[in-house]
């Protein structure tokens, strides 16, 4: 059996100590030797930060009383010889809680009160105004008091049916979903609308997030949760009792919330928790496994999904397995294949996917970085070829070459006019993209959609004006795909000219490409379906669910806007360096010729010190170009493993 996903997590976590241990490197390498152009340092900053801020979320999503919170303390928990997540019999966790970890925050406890969803502001707006929160300290060295502090979770409190329906927990015509009234007439809600948990746990440290969830009706009742983080979750874990099965309520939670959900479908996993409860000793180990298999080959067919996505598992068993350090226990418990399945799978692709962009990242640097090393050699050679034509020469030649390269130098002043110009009309197109892809360009896209969400009553054509927005924001998309295409186009015409003109070696830049925006469109429209169909038509009626909807659309489509317009930023950022740089470069060339010819006029003996000089510096800039290889290609070929780095705090190396 394979590494668990706590092993895969730790091994991952020694590759991006050790990858941003190099790239400090092979930064400082770079600005040693002049090699640090505003899009190399743009790029380095970008490898950098991708690295130090990945996070890779497992969301565990069930109806209540499933064990999710016990399979959360089996699987990252045990070390703490006790549970800490509230786990008893009945409903624990009330309201959606994330799990993570930020050093510039102490750990604690931030609780969202419920009364929040009275306004209509997001959780991404109020995760901004911590006065809004109810922070409790942790004490890390205290797990007592941990588990103690996160029973809040699971606190209650008693509400009339007016208030309950305010707060987006009863619907009149929704009788099935709505909680039991007392004998007062009151029902239960949560305490809290949303929690967040921050402690230095090695997991945790290293980039996991944890997101554990309520049942249905709190689900439902939290858009910005279904529509924004459930469906970026890199797995979703589903939990089942083995006992029960797929029930109406767990059908329901997966059809509507977790069906399009994570990135794929092999980024969901579904639990068949409690199967002790199948053991039985009246019955023999073959009709346990029997019955087992029939409720594992029944689950995946109700919910549409391949047997090997079903995973018996008892969480109580093995966190009891791994507190005690019974071998033979926790094999039983089936938890080692379920870590298995997720260090593998989910771990695996992750790792995959951010090498595969840091190995894009790299290459691109090490394109700038060498791309300024043959500017600089081409410079070289060209000198070379004009000092050795001054050999045997006399005093007049050489004045006249003097002469001469102070002409192409004032020639070469006045080409600053023209890329002035060029720089005028790209700015002024990159701006009109970014205005396309602004929060108020946004907004006008997303009135339609708001102004029918927010009529009371049932949304007739809801519907088709959704697929018109989208259509719009694809459109935008579009529109911004052909501004690159422009910009690079205008960036040709310039780069070829000047080359021409004034013997630059100016590379036209590939497009800028955006498809992968219109996949992330893709996802957010089919996360948001779901809305839209019969069976949320109700809730949709209420004017409060849909406008806590379409503030939860906008923040996500926010986010697209926002890294397609990085994206292009970047884009040109890189096209334009190069001519700075060769504009620097040039600049400097201009000087050193006619400094050597100075030499040369002054001295018989400096012409031949300035060709060895320049032969010293082409042998330099040939082991530029081989140490920029290797140490980029270290960075790229870089092992995943425990022994990648030493075990040294992430944030110390990138800091």
């Amino acid at each position: 059996m394979g590494p668990s996903f706590n092993e895969q997590f730790d091994q991952h976590g020694a590759w991006r100590r050790a990858f941003a241990q190099q790239l400090k490197q092979l930064a400082e390498w770079m600005a040693a030797h002049d090699l640090m152009d505003a899009a190399v340092q743009e790029r380095l900053q970008r490898l950098e930060d991708q690295v130090r801020t990945d996070k890779v979320m497992v969301a565990f999503v069930a109806e209540f009383s499933r064990g999710k919170s016990e399979l959360i303390n089996s699987i990252f928990f045990a070390d703490y010889g006790r549970r800490i997540m509230p786990a008893s019999a009945g409903r624990t966790t009330m309201c959606p809680t994330e799990l993570g970890y930020e050093s510039s925050l102490p750990p604690s406890l931030r609780l969202l009160p419920i009364e929040t969803r009275l306004q209509m502001q997001g959780l991404t707006e109020l995760r901004l105004k911590p006065e809004r929160w109810v922070e409790i300290p942790l004490d890390v060295n205290d797990a007592d008091q941990i588990a103690r502090a996160l029973e809040k979770v699971a606190e209650i409190r008693r509400v009339s049916l007016d208030d309950a329906r305010a707060l987006g927990f009863w619907h009149d015509d929704l009788a099935e979903e709505n909680p039991v009234p007392d004998a007062d007439g009151k029902v239960e809600v949560p305490m809290w609308r949303h929690a967040l948990i921050n402690i230095p746990h090695p997991l945790l440290k290293q980039g996991l997030v944890i997101l554990d969830t309520p049942g249905l009706n709190a689900v439902g009742a939290e858009p910005e949760l279904t529509v924004n983080l459930i469906p970026q979750a890199h797995a979703v874990v589903f939990i089942l009792s083995a006992d029960t099965g797929v029930t109406r309520s767990d059908l329901s939670i997966w059809r509507e919330h977790l069906a399009t959900a994570a990135d794929s479908m092999d980024a969901r996993l579904v639990v068949l928790n409690k199967i002790d409860t199948l053991w039985d000793a009246l019955n023999t180990p073959e009709q346990v496994q029997a019955q087992l298999d029939r409720q594992r080959s029944t689950s995946a067919e109700m919910l549409g999904i391949p047997l090997e996505q079903v995973v018996p598992v008892s969480a109580q068993k093995g966190l009891v397995a791994k507190i005690a350090c019974d071998d033979v226990l926790l094999e039983s418990s089936g938890l080692p294949v379920l870590e298995d399945i997720l260090g593998q799978g989910v771990m695996g692709r992750r790792q995959a996917i951010l090498r595969a962009a840091v190995a894009s990242g790299v290459a691109n640097l090490r394109a700038e970085a060498s791309r300024a090393i043959n500017i600089r050699r081409r410079d070289l050679d060209d000198q070379m070829a004009e000092l050795r034509s001054l050999r045997g020469k006399n005093a007049s030649v050489i004045e006249s070459m003097r002469n001469r390269i102070q002409q192409e130098q004032q020639e070469f002043d006045l080409s600053t006019a023209k890329i002035q110009a060029v720089r005028a009309v790209h700015l002024k197109l990159l701006r009109e993209v970014f205005a396309q892809l602004g929060s108020k360009a946004l907004k006008t896209e997303l009135a339609e959609l708001s102004q029918a969400l927010q009529q009371k009553g049932l949304k007739l054509g809801i519907r088709k004006i959704y697929q018109e927005t989208f259509d719009k924001l694809r459109s935008t998309l579009d529109k911004a795909q052909a501004s690159g295409t422009e910009i690079q186009a205008m960036l040709g015409g310039t780069f070829r000219q000047l080359n021409a003109e004034f013997g630059f070696s100016l590379q036209v830049p590939s497009a800028p490409q955006l498809e992968h925006f219109m996949h992330d469109l893709a996802q957010i429209e089919q996360s948001h379906l779901q809305y839209l169909g019969v069976s949320n038509a109700l809730k949709l009626a209420q004017p409060e669910f849909a406008e806590r909807l379409v503030r939860a659309l906008g923040t996500r489509l926010r986010t697209v806007y926002e890294s397609a317009a990085n994206d292009l930023e970047l884009w040109s950022k890189s096209a334009t360096a190069q001519l700075d740089s060769q504009l620097k470069e040039r600049r400097r060339s201009f000087s050193r010729r006619i400094e050597a010819v100075d030499r040369i006029q002054q001295a018989a003996s400096g012409l031949v010190e300035r060709i060895s000089e320049i032969e010293a510096g082409e042998e330099e800039l040939i082991q530029l170009e081989q140490r920029l290889q290797e140490l980029t290609t270290q960075l790229i070929s870089l092992p995943e493993g425990p022994s990648a780095a030493p075990d040294m705090s992430l944030d110390v190396v990138l800091a």
